[in-house]
């Protein structure tokens, strides 16, 4: 990608971290980048990687490690569970992007999706702009969850301001994987608002889960309590997509068993996330701690642990077969 063309789209793209976000990211990235393009994929799950290659053999090609990605690649996403894990992948010597770096002539483009805490995005950079001062790293978590992954229509919020020249080719290449791209000020910021975005989605879930439930008991049928809080103030996209309630929205994790989606203990990390930025900058959050004992309970639960988090209606004592009355 050059400054000439300004939304060129990379003819080789490295994607790692190929988990229930990152899989149907690569396989919208294989739907629709120019004919002739290929994916550099590495996952430390082997089946993951072949479950992807299988897919899209002509396009989507495994790779040893990181550093193979990233010799091999235009441009570099990386989808990642916790912040060490970023470190890990970026900043290792031997097999990470960092010793990928090392052995490449030209500079890289590098996107991080994974949300984190802010601190390590910050360092992360800071590593990479002294070692790598050509290379361009910057925060682009995803909001829309895995439904939102496979459908391409997540959003990603930028670590970066909207002047930044990168911003057409950013946008371009990001927007094969979903829809709006939001450039929210400077670096981290793009973390700092999908920490605000998670933190305001978990408590609205609590909140949902509490409401259906409260609203059940007093034996109003589930749908039209859904209906209910749609056409009034309280609408929401929780409650209208992500219903936590299952048999509401057919296509919702809650209705697949808690199966798939956003997994209460990644809610735990983000929300936990949130808190200690919000103590950082000196926001006062009076629900935060709430909602993370909820969380926290929650993923520690033998019936609720590794599901979606909307699962918080099963360990608030939600009824989940009202259907059958």
């Amino acid at each position: 990608m050059t400054a000439a063309d300004k939304t060129a789209l990379p003819t080789s793209v490295g994607f790692i971290g190929l988990g229930a976000m990152g899989r149907p990211m690569v396989s919208n990235l294989a739907k629709k980048l120019p004919r002739g393009s290929k994916i550099h994929v590495y996952d430390v799950v082997a089946a993951e990687i072949e479950e992807v290659c299988s897919l899209f053999p002509s396009i989507v090609n495994k790779c040893a490690n990181a550093k193979e990605v990233t010799e091999r690649s235009e441009v570099v996403i990386t989808m990642l569970p916790e912040g060490a894990h970023v470190k890990s992948v970026y900043l290792g010597e031997d097999t990470g992007i960092f010793a990928g770096l090392s052995t490449s002539t030209t500079p890289k483009l590098l996107i991080d999706s994974s949300t984190i805490d802010t601190a390590t995005n910050l360092y992360v950079k800071s590593r990479l702009a002294t070692a790598f001062p050509d290379t361009s790293f910057y925060d682009a978590p995803v909001s829309g969850g895995v439904i939102g992954a496979v459908n391409g229509t997540i959003a990603f919020f930028l670590g970066c301001d909207s002047t930044d020249p990168n911003v057409p080719n950013l946008t371009s290449l990001l927007q094969l994987m979903g829809g709006k791209v939001i450039p929210c000020g400077g670096p981290s910021l793009g973390l700092a608002a999908k920490l605000s975005n998670n933190y305001l989605s978990g408590l609205i879930t609590i909140a949902t889960a509490e409401a259906m439930d409260m609203g059940m008991r007093a034996g109003i049928d589930a749908r039209v309590l859904a209906s209910v809080f749609g056409a009034g103030t309280a609408q929401n996209a929780i409650c209208d997509v992500f219903n936590p309630v299952p048999g509401v929205c057919p296509r919702a994790p809650s209705s697949q068993g808690y199966k798939g989606g956003f997994r209460v203990q990644l809610m735990r990390k983000d929300v936990g996330l949130a808190v200690d930025m919000a103590r950082r900058v000196g926001s006062r959050n009076v629900l935060g701690a709430t909602g993370l004992g909820v969380y926290a309970a929650a993923s520690d639960a033998a019936d609720c642990r590794d599901l979606d988090s909307r699962v918080v209606f099963r360990y608030l004592g939600g009824k989940e077969d009202w259907e059958k009355e």
